[in-house]
Protein backbone atom coordinates (compact mmCIF):
# COMPACT_ATOMS: atom_id res chain seq x y z
CA UNK A 1 0.00 0.00 0.00
CA UNK A 2 1.39 3.15 -1.00
CA UNK A 3 1.91 6.25 1.93
CA UNK A 4 -0.91 8.41 0.19
CA UNK A 5 -3.00 4.77 0.36
CA UNK A 6 -1.77 4.15 3.91
CA UNK A 7 -2.38 7.92 5.26
CA UNK A 8 -6.07 7.70 3.51
CA UNK A 9 -6.89 4.48 5.39
CA UNK A 10 -5.81 5.78 8.47
CA UNK A 11 -8.07 8.97 8.20
CA UNK A 12 -10.81 6.94 7.12
CA UNK A 13 -10.29 4.69 10.76
CA UNK A 14 -10.09 7.86 12.73
CA UNK A 15 -12.94 9.10 10.98
CA UNK A 16 -15.27 6.36 12.52
CA UNK A 17 -13.88 6.10 15.18
CA UNK A 18 -14.06 9.70 16.24
CA UNK A 19 -18.06 9.33 14.57
CA UNK A 20 -17.89 6.05 16.97
CA UNK A 21 -17.20 8.23 19.79
CA UNK A 22 -19.43 11.10 19.32
CA UNK A 23 -22.15 8.58 18.90
CA UNK A 24 -21.50 7.14 22.05
CA UNK A 25 -22.00 10.52 23.81
CA UNK A 26 -25.34 10.87 22.56
CA UNK A 27 -26.32 9.05 25.67
CA UNK A 28 -27.60 10.56 29.01
CA UNK A 29 -28.70 9.27 32.10
CA UNK A 30 -31.75 10.86 33.75
CA UNK A 31 -32.84 10.44 37.65
CA UNK A 32 -36.44 11.06 38.36
CA UNK A 33 -38.28 10.52 41.46
CA UNK A 34 -42.23 9.74 41.99
CA UNK A 35 -42.71 13.47 42.12
CA UNK A 36 -46.47 14.06 39.64
CA UNK A 37 -44.73 16.58 37.01
CA UNK A 38 -45.94 16.72 33.70
CA UNK A 39 -42.76 15.84 32.89
CA UNK A 40 -43.56 12.08 33.28
CA UNK A 41 -45.48 13.04 29.91
CA UNK A 42 -42.28 13.74 28.10
CA UNK A 43 -40.65 10.90 29.14
CA UNK A 44 -43.63 8.39 28.30
CA UNK A 45 -43.41 10.05 24.89
CA UNK A 46 -40.32 9.35 23.73
CA UNK A 47 -40.66 12.89 21.98
CA UNK A 48 -37.12 14.01 23.24
CA UNK A 49 -35.49 10.66 21.77
CA UNK A 50 -36.78 11.97 18.70
CA UNK A 51 -35.93 15.46 18.35
CA UNK A 52 -32.45 15.25 19.77
CA UNK A 53 -31.31 11.45 18.52
CA UNK A 54 -29.99 11.10 22.50
CA UNK A 55 -30.07 7.44 23.92
CA UNK A 56 -32.26 8.49 27.13
CA UNK A 57 -31.68 6.26 30.47
CA UNK A 58 -34.70 6.98 32.63
CA UNK A 59 -33.62 5.70 36.46
CA UNK A 60 -36.05 5.71 38.96
CA UNK A 61 -34.74 6.56 42.51
CA UNK A 62 -36.16 6.58 45.49
CA UNK A 63 -34.66 9.64 47.00
CA UNK A 64 -32.87 13.05 46.58
CA UNK A 65 -29.90 11.73 48.32
CA UNK A 66 -29.35 9.13 46.17
CA UNK A 67 -29.98 10.99 43.58
CA UNK A 68 -27.06 13.07 44.01
CA UNK A 69 -24.98 10.21 45.39
CA UNK A 70 -25.48 8.97 41.65
CA UNK A 71 -24.52 12.16 40.18
CA UNK A 72 -21.15 12.50 42.22
CA UNK A 73 -20.07 9.40 40.89
CA UNK A 74 -21.01 10.04 37.36
CA UNK A 75 -23.51 7.05 36.96
CA UNK A 76 -25.67 10.01 36.39
CA UNK A 77 -25.67 13.20 34.86
CA UNK A 78 -29.47 14.71 34.84
CA UNK A 79 -31.70 14.32 37.97
CA UNK A 80 -34.05 15.33 39.55
CA UNK A 81 -33.81 17.01 43.35
CA UNK A 82 -35.67 19.15 46.03
CA UNK A 83 -34.06 22.67 47.19
CA UNK A 84 -32.59 20.71 50.17
CA UNK A 85 -30.78 18.09 48.60
CA UNK A 86 -29.57 20.57 45.64
CA UNK A 87 -28.48 22.93 48.50
CA UNK A 88 -26.61 19.96 50.17
CA UNK A 89 -24.84 18.91 46.68
CA UNK A 90 -23.63 22.43 46.22
CA UNK A 91 -22.52 23.10 49.98
CA UNK A 92 -20.39 19.58 49.49
CA UNK A 93 -18.61 21.37 46.15
CA UNK A 94 -20.02 19.09 43.49
CA UNK A 95 -19.97 20.51 40.46
CA UNK A 96 -23.30 20.78 39.36
CA UNK A 97 -26.30 23.70 38.25
CA UNK A 98 -29.67 24.16 38.21
CA UNK A 99 -31.67 24.97 35.51
CA UNK A 100 -35.16 24.58 35.53
CA UNK A 101 -37.70 24.71 38.30
CA UNK A 102 -39.39 21.28 38.60
CA UNK A 103 -42.56 22.69 40.79
CA UNK A 104 -43.00 24.98 43.35
CA UNK A 105 -44.21 22.28 45.59
CA UNK A 106 -46.94 24.68 47.68
CA UNK A 107 -49.31 22.23 49.38
CA UNK A 108 -47.56 19.10 47.61
CA UNK A 109 -45.82 18.22 50.76
CA UNK A 110 -47.19 17.62 53.89
CA UNK A 111 -46.54 16.48 57.82
CA UNK A 112 -49.48 13.80 58.71
CA UNK A 113 -50.63 12.34 62.36
CA UNK A 114 -51.58 8.92 62.12
CA UNK A 115 -55.80 8.71 63.32
CA UNK A 116 -55.60 8.18 67.02
CA UNK A 117 -51.90 8.93 67.49
CA UNK A 118 -52.93 11.63 69.97
CA UNK A 119 -51.24 14.29 67.41
CA UNK A 120 -52.66 17.60 67.20
CA UNK A 121 -50.08 20.02 66.50
CA UNK A 122 -46.33 19.53 65.99
CA UNK A 123 -45.64 20.55 70.00
CA UNK A 124 -47.35 16.82 70.15
CA UNK A 125 -44.68 15.29 68.48
CA UNK A 126 -42.28 14.91 71.52
CA UNK A 127 -41.82 11.02 71.90
CA UNK A 128 -43.48 10.34 68.40
CA UNK A 129 -41.91 8.44 65.62
CA UNK A 130 -42.11 10.79 62.68
CA UNK A 131 -40.94 9.70 59.49
CA UNK A 132 -39.45 11.14 56.33
CA UNK A 133 -36.18 11.02 53.74
CA UNK A 134 -33.31 12.84 55.04
CA UNK A 135 -31.94 15.95 53.16
CA UNK A 136 -35.10 16.06 51.42
CA UNK A 137 -37.53 19.02 51.34
CA UNK A 138 -39.66 17.64 53.69
CA UNK A 139 -37.25 16.63 55.73
CA UNK A 140 -36.00 20.32 55.76
CA UNK A 141 -39.51 21.62 56.85
CA UNK A 142 -40.05 19.45 59.67
CA UNK A 143 -37.09 20.66 60.85
CA UNK A 144 -37.32 23.91 60.52
CA UNK A 145 -41.26 23.69 61.89
CA UNK A 146 -40.26 21.56 64.82
CA UNK A 147 -37.86 24.85 65.94
CA UNK A 148 -40.56 27.47 64.96
CA UNK A 149 -42.59 25.76 67.46
CA UNK A 150 -40.15 25.37 70.04
CA UNK A 151 -39.74 21.33 69.76
CA UNK A 152 -36.58 20.13 70.74
CA UNK A 153 -35.81 17.75 67.45
CA UNK A 154 -33.61 15.44 70.09
CA UNK A 155 -37.14 14.75 71.63
CA UNK A 156 -38.61 13.65 68.37
CA UNK A 157 -37.36 10.27 67.12
CA UNK A 158 -36.71 11.36 63.28
CA UNK A 159 -36.87 8.62 61.54
CA UNK A 160 -34.82 8.42 57.75
CA UNK A 161 -37.15 6.18 55.54
CA UNK A 162 -37.79 6.50 51.62
CA UNK A 163 -40.99 6.90 50.44
CA UNK A 164 -42.03 3.42 49.82
CA UNK A 165 -40.48 2.39 53.32
CA UNK A 166 -42.64 5.34 54.61
CA UNK A 167 -45.65 3.85 52.85
CA UNK A 168 -44.82 0.17 54.49
CA UNK A 169 -44.19 1.84 57.42
CA UNK A 170 -47.65 3.09 57.68
CA UNK A 171 -48.98 -0.06 56.53
CA UNK A 172 -47.94 -1.68 59.89
CA UNK A 173 -48.57 1.06 62.05
CA UNK A 174 -44.91 1.18 62.87
CA UNK A 175 -44.49 4.94 62.73
CA UNK A 176 -47.33 8.07 64.54
CA UNK A 177 -46.41 10.65 61.37
CA UNK A 178 -44.56 11.21 58.22
CA UNK A 179 -44.01 14.39 56.14
CA UNK A 180 -43.84 13.21 53.28
CA UNK A 181 -45.08 14.10 49.31
CA UNK A 182 -47.78 12.33 46.64
CA UNK A 183 -48.06 9.34 45.71
CA UNK A 184 -47.70 8.28 49.23
CA UNK A 185 -49.23 11.74 51.02
CA UNK A 186 -52.26 10.33 49.70
CA UNK A 187 -52.09 7.12 50.85
CA UNK A 188 -51.98 8.41 54.54
CA UNK A 189 -54.24 10.47 54.50
CA UNK A 190 -56.39 8.20 54.35
CA UNK A 191 -56.43 6.97 57.62
CA UNK A 192 -54.87 10.66 59.10
CA UNK A 193 -54.88 14.59 59.78
CA UNK A 194 -52.75 17.09 58.27
CA UNK A 195 -50.92 19.47 61.12
CA UNK A 196 -48.86 21.34 58.75
CA UNK A 197 -48.10 21.70 55.23
CA UNK A 198 -44.93 22.99 53.01
CA UNK A 199 -47.08 25.94 51.62
CA UNK A 200 -48.13 26.96 55.47
CA UNK A 201 -44.27 26.76 56.63
CA UNK A 202 -43.10 28.31 53.42
CA UNK A 203 -45.30 31.48 54.36
CA UNK A 204 -43.23 31.52 57.18
CA UNK A 205 -40.45 32.03 55.07
CA UNK A 206 -39.38 28.79 54.49
CA UNK A 207 -40.03 27.56 50.54
CA UNK A 208 -39.15 25.06 49.16
CA UNK A 209 -38.97 23.59 45.62
CA UNK A 210 -38.13 20.32 42.83
CA UNK A 211 -35.52 21.52 40.65
CA UNK A 212 -33.79 19.83 37.85
CA UNK A 213 -30.21 19.47 38.22
CA UNK A 214 -27.13 19.01 35.78
CA UNK A 215 -23.48 17.94 35.64
CA UNK A 216 -21.85 21.35 34.96
CA UNK A 217 -19.39 20.10 32.47
CA UNK A 218 -21.63 17.80 30.50
CA UNK A 219 -23.87 20.43 30.27
CA UNK A 220 -21.87 22.84 28.27
CA UNK A 221 -20.67 19.99 26.47
CA UNK A 222 -24.50 19.15 25.28
CA UNK A 223 -26.03 22.18 25.09
CA UNK A 224 -28.62 21.53 22.29
CA UNK A 225 -29.58 18.22 24.28
CA UNK A 226 -30.24 20.98 27.37
CA UNK A 227 -32.37 23.66 25.54
CA UNK A 228 -34.32 20.85 23.78
CA UNK A 229 -35.20 19.67 27.01
CA UNK A 230 -36.30 22.60 28.76
CA UNK A 231 -38.76 23.68 25.62
CA UNK A 232 -40.48 19.85 25.89
CA UNK A 233 -40.93 20.09 29.41
CA UNK A 234 -42.06 24.19 29.29
CA UNK A 235 -44.61 23.10 26.79
CA UNK A 236 -45.80 20.45 28.88
CA UNK A 237 -45.99 22.79 31.86
CA UNK A 238 -47.81 25.23 29.69
CA UNK A 239 -50.52 22.15 28.65
CA UNK A 240 -50.97 21.11 32.30
CA UNK A 241 -51.40 24.89 33.17
CA UNK A 242 -53.97 25.52 30.32
CA UNK A 243 -56.26 22.33 30.40
CA UNK A 244 -55.37 20.84 33.86
CA UNK A 245 -59.06 20.48 33.59
CA UNK A 246 -58.36 17.95 30.92
CA UNK A 247 -55.76 15.71 32.46
CA UNK A 248 -58.58 13.40 34.15
CA UNK A 249 -57.61 10.05 34.95
CA UNK A 250 -58.73 8.27 32.17
CA UNK A 251 -56.74 10.75 30.22
CA UNK A 252 -53.10 9.81 28.47
CA UNK A 253 -51.12 12.52 30.40
CA UNK A 254 -52.48 11.46 34.08
CA UNK A 255 -52.28 7.47 32.95
CA UNK A 256 -48.46 8.48 32.12
CA UNK A 257 -47.86 10.48 35.10
CA UNK A 258 -49.16 7.88 36.91
CA UNK A 259 -47.00 4.87 35.53
CA UNK A 260 -43.79 6.54 35.69
CA UNK A 261 -44.29 7.96 39.20
CA UNK A 262 -46.12 4.50 40.31
CA UNK A 263 -49.08 5.82 41.35
CA UNK A 264 -52.42 5.04 41.81
CA UNK A 265 -53.90 7.41 38.81
CA UNK A 266 -57.54 7.97 40.49
CA UNK A 267 -55.26 10.10 42.85
CA UNK A 268 -53.02 11.91 40.47
CA UNK A 269 -54.95 14.66 39.28
CA UNK A 270 -55.89 16.32 42.86
CA UNK A 271 -52.24 15.83 44.04
CA UNK A 272 -51.15 17.36 41.01
CA UNK A 273 -53.13 20.11 41.90
CA UNK A 274 -51.38 20.72 44.83
CA UNK A 275 -47.84 21.82 42.73
CA UNK A 276 -47.62 24.99 41.04
CA UNK A 277 -45.14 24.75 37.76
CA UNK A 278 -43.80 27.90 36.95
CA UNK A 279 -44.01 29.05 33.25
CA UNK A 280 -40.72 30.11 31.31
CA UNK A 281 -41.10 33.54 32.15
CA UNK A 282 -41.30 32.96 35.78
CA UNK A 283 -38.28 30.08 35.64
CA UNK A 284 -36.22 33.49 34.47
CA UNK A 285 -37.65 35.89 36.66
CA UNK A 286 -36.33 36.84 40.03
CA UNK A 287 -38.81 34.74 41.99
CA UNK A 288 -36.49 31.94 40.42
CA UNK A 289 -33.64 31.09 38.43
CA UNK A 290 -33.13 35.49 38.31
CA UNK A 291 -32.57 35.14 42.06
CA UNK A 292 -35.14 33.25 44.13
CA UNK A 293 -33.52 29.71 44.01
CA UNK A 294 -30.41 30.99 45.35
CA UNK A 295 -31.72 33.00 47.97
CA UNK A 296 -33.58 30.21 48.98
CA UNK A 297 -30.82 27.82 48.82
CA UNK A 298 -28.76 30.38 51.06
CA UNK A 299 -31.23 30.09 53.61
CA UNK A 300 -31.71 26.33 53.05
CA UNK A 301 -27.63 25.70 53.58
CA UNK A 302 -27.36 27.65 57.00
CA UNK A 303 -29.88 25.51 58.27
CA UNK A 304 -28.28 22.61 57.00
CA UNK A 305 -25.03 23.44 58.69
CA UNK A 306 -26.80 24.59 61.88
CA UNK A 307 -28.61 20.40 61.96
CA UNK A 308 -25.21 19.27 61.32
CA UNK A 309 -25.96 17.89 57.50
CA UNK A 310 -23.60 20.09 55.70
CA UNK A 311 -20.35 21.13 56.72
CA UNK A 312 -20.33 24.62 55.23
CA UNK A 313 -22.45 27.58 53.79
CA UNK A 314 -20.72 29.00 50.17
CA UNK A 315 -20.75 32.16 49.53
CA UNK A 316 -23.57 32.62 47.06
CA UNK A 317 -25.28 30.15 45.62
CA UNK A 318 -26.23 31.52 42.69
CA UNK A 319 -23.18 30.12 41.44
CA UNK A 320 -24.86 26.82 41.24
CA UNK A 321 -27.83 27.96 39.57
CA UNK A 322 -28.22 28.82 35.72
CA UNK A 323 -31.01 30.20 33.50
CA UNK A 324 -28.87 30.31 30.15
CA UNK A 325 -30.61 26.88 29.03
CA UNK A 326 -34.21 28.44 29.76
CA UNK A 327 -33.36 31.63 27.97
CA UNK A 328 -32.01 30.14 24.59
CA UNK A 329 -35.09 28.02 24.85
CA UNK A 330 -36.47 31.12 25.07
CA UNK A 331 -35.29 32.76 22.27
CA UNK A 332 -33.96 35.57 23.99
Amino acid sequence: MTLNKTLAAAAAVWMLAGGAALAQTKEVTFAHQDMLVPLRTVMESGELEKATGYKINWRMFGGGGDVIRAMASGDVQIGEVGSAGVTAAASQGQDIKLFWILDDIADAEALVARNGSGINSVKDLVGKKVATPFVSTSHYQLMVDLKLEGVDPRKVNVMNLRPPEVAAAWERGDIDAAFIWDPVLTKVKANGKIIATSGSIGKKGFPTFDGLVVNAKWAAENEGFMVALVKAIAKADADYRANAAKWTVDSPQIKAVARRSKADAPGVPAAMALYRFPSLDEQLSPTWLGGGAAKAMTDTAAFLKEQGRVQEVKPNYAAFVTSIYAQKARGK
